[in-house]
């Protein structure tokens, strides 16, 4: 992930430093493992304790070697005396390089997971703040029935509560580490020492292995990252459609000395949610390239390794930097009720159709006959200027079943909003 969309601590999980530090947590773990089962002596244990890797040598040498794991070991080695050769033993590379993976993703999990939290908090105070602020609901891009803003933004808070328990879920299944050998037959490495090494790093025991953790791990983790993107693409396309110069009912925060256009002053932009819909689709596809790395031949390949060196880190990169943005347009979001109202009361009251259509059917209507009468002055009244209110008031075969005062309270909008309190309450959304 380049620069611009790295925010400080997750790119240090993802870093060239973290990732070989977790290869030597794993391999120091296992030899201490070896010496618990009597095969590593004490003092050889006392002497590995201490070491560490060199970075640029670790470089110089996978120049020659092309390996990763025979450099890494050869950076340490190569300094110390034969105590050395209890490193990687038993091991094939897959031992220490995916349960160091699974180390280096829990770590990212709860990374994404404080973002994904913060932005449920977000959602919550934007919500309960407008949970009466009326607007209009619109299905097809066209005006339905009136909603609150509120209630909009608690269906976010809800379905980003729905990815939190997925977020968890994923780094539980992702929290596996194995030390079964070159084809997870524990040949040369018994499940004793396997079992002593994972508890001590905090993985369960992946009871089935060949040479690799089974990549269906990573892509449940990797497309449950696509879904919380695709989320916060749901919302952020949102975001981009009610600040349309027509509609304007809602703005990105905008700050002093912010351009929006280099040819146009006027231009206030929502940069930040269009920003956010590109990573999301980025996401989206390292989700397609975790299944396909689902399928290896045999006991293991590799081809799975090198695209894992880019979407694993990215996926978590690109999520960690849309989540931050993203709350900071709930948390800035600029609300404009008079706008909601304007666009609300726009279509001539059109929206009140159907409890004109229901009034006419609980006095005795048929639903045909009624739904065509409704229709013909909603027509009318959506292609010209005249309220459906004052349309209907004035056909008579509307004021002969149903009085002045029942007209009165169709055109009314409490009734749409009269549930929206014991939502929010059973929700339990006003808690804090």
């Amino acid at each position: 992930m380049i620069e611009r969309y790295t925010r400080p601590a997750m790119g240090k999980v993802w870093s060239e430093e973290s990732k070989f530090g977790a290869w030597l947590k794993v391999e120091l773990a296992v030899v201490e493992a070896w010496a618990e089962e009597g095969v590593v002596p004490q003092e050889d244990l006392a002497k590995l304790k201490d070491v560490t890797y060199d970075l640029p040598r670790l470089k110089e040498i996978l120049d020659r070697t092309k390996h990763d794991m025979t450099a890494f070991l050869g950076s340490i080695t190569e300094k110390i005396g034969p105590e050395g050769r209890w490193l990687h033993h038993g091991l094939t590379t897959s031992d220490v390089w995916d349960t160091a993976t699974s180390l280096q993703l829990q770590q990212a999990a709860d990374l994404l997971d404080n973002g994904v939290a913060r932005l449920i908090e977000a959602l919550r105070e934007q919500a309960v703040e407008h949970q009466h602020t009326l607007m209009m609901g619109r299905t097809h891009g066209v005006h339905a029935e009136p909603i609150t803003f509120g209630l909009k933004l608690a269906v976010w808070w809800d379905e980003m509560r729905r990815n939190r328990r997925r977020l968890f879920d994923a780094r539980e299944t992702i929290s596996v580490g194995k030390f079964s050998g070159p084809v997870g037959t524990h040949a040369s490495v018994p499940p004793s020492v396997e079992e002593r090494v994972c508890k001590k790093l905090g993985l369960a025991v992946a009871i089935f292995s060949n040479q690799v953790i089974q990549r269906d791990r990573h892509a449940e983790f990797v497309t449950t990252l696509a879904l919380i993107a695709a989320s916060l693409e749901k919302f952020a396309t949102e975001i981009r459609s009610l600040q349309r110069t027509e509609l304007r009912e809602v703005e990105e925060p905008f700050g002093e000395g912010q351009t929006g256009s280099s040819s146009m002053p006027h231009k206030r932009n929502p940069e930040l949610s269009e920003r956010v819909c590109g990573l999301a689709r980025l996401i989206r596809g390292y989700a397609v390239t975790a299944m396909e790395n689902v399928a290896l031949w045999g006991e293991r390949d590799i081809s799975h390794s090198s695209a894992e060196r880019l979407i694993l880190p990215d996926a978590c990169l690109a999520l960690d930097y849309i989540l931050d943005i993203f709350t900071g347009v709930i948390s800035g979001l600029r609300v404009h009720p008079d706008r909601m109202m304007k666009n609300l009361e726009s279509s001539n009251g059109v929206i009140f159709s159907q409890k004109l259509l229901l009034a006419l059917v609980e006095e005795g209507l048929t639903r045909e006959d009624a739904y065509k009468l409704v229709q013909r002055l909603s027509m009318t009244a959506f292609d010209g200027d005249t309220p459906l209110s004052e349309l209907a008031a004035a056909e008579e075969k509307i004021t002969s079943v149903l009085s002045a005062d029942q007209l009165s309270a169709i055109f009314d909008y409490a009734p749409y909003v009269k549930h929206v309190d014991e939502m929010f309450e059973k929700s339990g959304i006003q808690d804090t």
